[in-house]
Protein backbone atom coordinates (compact mmCIF):
# COMPACT_ATOMS: atom_id res chain seq x y z
CA UNK A 1 0.00 0.00 0.00
CA UNK A 2 3.23 2.20 0.71
CA UNK A 3 5.05 1.59 -2.15
CA UNK A 4 6.79 -1.58 -3.63
CA UNK A 5 10.09 -3.45 -2.35
CA UNK A 6 12.66 -4.25 -4.82
CA UNK A 7 10.53 -7.29 -5.93
CA UNK A 8 7.84 -5.54 -6.66
CA UNK A 9 5.60 -6.43 -3.77
CA UNK A 10 3.41 -4.07 -2.08
CA UNK A 11 4.47 -2.78 1.32
CA UNK A 12 2.27 -2.05 4.35
CA UNK A 13 2.60 1.82 6.07
CA UNK A 14 4.72 1.79 8.85
CA UNK A 15 3.83 1.90 12.19
CA UNK A 16 3.89 4.55 14.84
CA UNK A 17 6.59 3.22 16.25
CA UNK A 18 7.97 0.30 14.19
CA UNK A 19 10.45 0.79 12.68
CA UNK A 20 11.91 4.33 14.16
CA UNK A 21 11.60 7.35 11.56
CA UNK A 22 13.66 6.58 8.81
CA UNK A 23 13.93 10.35 7.98
CA UNK A 24 15.77 10.95 11.03
CA UNK A 25 19.56 10.34 11.85
CA UNK A 26 19.85 9.03 15.22
CA UNK A 27 22.68 9.90 17.60
CA UNK A 28 23.55 7.06 20.05
CA UNK A 29 24.66 7.32 23.39
CA UNK A 30 27.74 6.72 24.87
CA UNK A 31 28.52 2.95 25.24
CA UNK A 32 30.26 3.79 28.91
CA UNK A 33 26.75 4.09 29.98
CA UNK A 34 27.11 0.12 30.32
CA UNK A 35 29.56 0.20 32.50
CA UNK A 36 27.57 2.76 34.83
CA UNK A 37 24.61 0.49 35.09
CA UNK A 38 26.53 -2.46 35.68
CA UNK A 39 28.15 -0.79 38.59
CA UNK A 40 25.05 -0.19 39.86
CA UNK A 41 23.05 -3.25 39.52
CA UNK A 42 26.22 -4.87 40.93
CA UNK A 43 26.49 -2.59 44.21
CA UNK A 44 22.41 -3.64 44.37
CA UNK A 45 23.18 -7.14 43.92
CA UNK A 46 26.15 -7.15 46.62
CA UNK A 47 24.13 -5.36 49.16
CA UNK A 48 21.10 -7.71 48.83
CA UNK A 49 23.90 -10.53 48.88
CA UNK A 50 24.83 -9.92 51.76
CA UNK A 51 21.59 -9.58 53.66
CA UNK A 52 20.33 -12.88 52.00
CA UNK A 53 23.36 -14.41 52.55
CA UNK A 54 23.62 -13.62 56.32
CA UNK A 55 19.88 -14.38 57.02
CA UNK A 56 20.20 -17.68 55.22
CA UNK A 57 23.41 -18.19 57.74
CA UNK A 58 22.00 -17.64 60.81
CA UNK A 59 18.43 -19.31 60.26
CA UNK A 60 19.45 -21.79 57.61
CA UNK A 61 16.19 -22.05 55.83
CA UNK A 62 16.19 -23.07 52.11
CA UNK A 63 13.87 -20.63 51.09
CA UNK A 64 16.47 -18.30 51.85
CA UNK A 65 19.05 -20.12 49.72
CA UNK A 66 16.75 -19.77 46.90
CA UNK A 67 16.36 -16.42 47.09
CA UNK A 68 20.06 -16.39 46.54
CA UNK A 69 20.13 -18.34 43.23
CA UNK A 70 17.06 -16.24 42.21
CA UNK A 71 18.90 -12.93 42.89
CA UNK A 72 21.80 -14.64 41.04
CA UNK A 73 19.83 -15.42 38.04
CA UNK A 74 18.08 -11.66 38.04
CA UNK A 75 21.14 -10.15 37.91
CA UNK A 76 22.55 -12.21 35.03
CA UNK A 77 19.33 -11.28 33.20
CA UNK A 78 19.65 -8.00 34.42
CA UNK A 79 23.03 -7.68 32.88
CA UNK A 80 21.99 -8.80 29.19
CA UNK A 81 18.88 -6.25 29.88
CA UNK A 82 21.34 -3.35 30.55
CA UNK A 83 23.83 -4.06 27.34
CA UNK A 84 20.55 -4.14 24.84
CA UNK A 85 18.70 -1.17 26.43
CA UNK A 86 21.66 1.09 26.29
CA UNK A 87 22.10 0.24 22.58
CA UNK A 88 18.40 1.28 22.32
CA UNK A 89 18.78 4.73 23.44
CA UNK A 90 19.30 7.32 20.51
CA UNK A 91 18.04 10.46 19.96
CA UNK A 92 17.69 12.84 17.01
CA UNK A 93 17.27 17.08 17.01
CA UNK A 94 14.94 18.21 14.27
CA UNK A 95 14.26 21.99 12.95
CA UNK A 96 11.30 22.42 15.32
CA UNK A 97 11.68 19.44 18.20
CA UNK A 98 13.66 16.66 19.95
CA UNK A 99 13.13 13.02 19.55
CA UNK A 100 14.01 10.47 21.64
CA UNK A 101 13.98 7.08 21.51
CA UNK A 102 14.24 3.70 23.99
CA UNK A 103 13.06 0.85 25.14
CA UNK A 104 13.12 -2.88 24.64
CA UNK A 105 9.77 -4.46 25.13
CA UNK A 106 7.87 -1.37 25.48
CA UNK A 107 9.54 1.12 23.18
CA UNK A 108 9.18 4.81 23.72
CA UNK A 109 9.33 7.64 21.25
CA UNK A 110 9.25 11.03 23.12
CA UNK A 111 9.20 14.09 20.55
CA UNK A 112 9.48 17.24 22.33
CA UNK A 113 8.63 20.70 20.97
CA UNK A 114 11.31 23.11 21.17
CA UNK A 115 8.32 25.78 21.80
CA UNK A 116 7.30 23.41 24.51
CA UNK A 117 10.67 23.27 26.62
CA UNK A 118 10.67 25.41 29.76
CA UNK A 119 14.36 24.41 30.94
CA UNK A 120 17.09 22.17 30.03
CA UNK A 121 19.13 20.14 32.90
CA UNK A 122 22.43 18.60 32.87
CA UNK A 123 23.75 16.16 35.55
CA UNK A 124 26.54 13.92 36.49
CA UNK A 125 26.18 11.85 39.42
CA UNK A 126 29.31 10.40 40.80
CA UNK A 127 29.55 7.30 38.74
CA UNK A 128 28.24 8.92 35.14
CA UNK A 129 31.43 11.38 36.43
CA UNK A 130 33.48 8.69 36.65
CA UNK A 131 33.08 7.46 33.01
CA UNK A 132 32.70 11.15 31.82
CA UNK A 133 29.35 11.11 31.46
CA UNK A 134 26.53 13.36 31.62
CA UNK A 135 21.89 13.20 31.15
CA UNK A 136 20.66 16.07 29.64
CA UNK A 137 16.74 16.32 31.39
CA UNK A 138 14.27 18.32 29.33
CA UNK A 139 11.57 19.65 31.28
CA UNK A 140 7.78 20.44 29.66
CA UNK A 141 5.03 22.31 31.01
CA UNK A 142 3.20 18.62 31.15
CA UNK A 143 5.24 15.99 33.89
CA UNK A 144 4.50 13.40 32.11
CA UNK A 145 6.30 14.57 28.48
CA UNK A 146 9.68 15.40 29.98
CA UNK A 147 12.74 13.22 28.35
CA UNK A 148 15.88 12.57 29.01
CA UNK A 149 19.38 11.60 27.27
CA UNK A 150 21.10 9.49 29.00
CA UNK A 151 25.36 8.40 28.65
CA UNK A 152 26.14 12.45 27.10
CA UNK A 153 30.31 13.25 27.03
CA UNK A 154 29.74 16.52 28.91
CA UNK A 155 30.95 18.58 25.68
CA UNK A 156 28.01 17.20 24.06
CA UNK A 157 25.67 17.21 27.07
CA UNK A 158 26.40 21.01 27.29
CA UNK A 159 25.79 21.80 23.23
CA UNK A 160 23.06 20.59 23.83
CA UNK A 161 21.66 22.08 26.52
CA UNK A 162 22.82 25.26 24.67
CA UNK A 163 21.18 24.46 21.44
CA UNK A 164 17.91 23.27 22.98
CA UNK A 165 17.67 26.42 25.02
CA UNK A 166 18.38 28.61 22.65
CA UNK A 167 15.44 26.94 19.87
CA UNK A 168 13.38 26.80 22.82
CA UNK A 169 13.97 30.23 23.36
CA UNK A 170 13.09 31.41 19.60
CA UNK A 171 9.86 28.71 19.81
CA UNK A 172 8.60 30.71 22.73
CA UNK A 173 8.73 34.12 21.41
CA UNK A 174 6.11 33.15 18.73
CA UNK A 175 3.89 32.10 20.55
Amino acid sequence: MNGDDPAGRPTAPPGPLEPWPETVRWQPISRDLIWVELIRLGIGLAVALVVLGAAWALSGHWLLGAAVGVALLLAAWRTITIVRAVRAWGYAERDDDLLVRHGLLVRRLSIVPYSRMQFVDVSAGPLERAFDLATVQLHTAAAASDARVPGLRPAEASRLRDRLTALGEDRAEGL
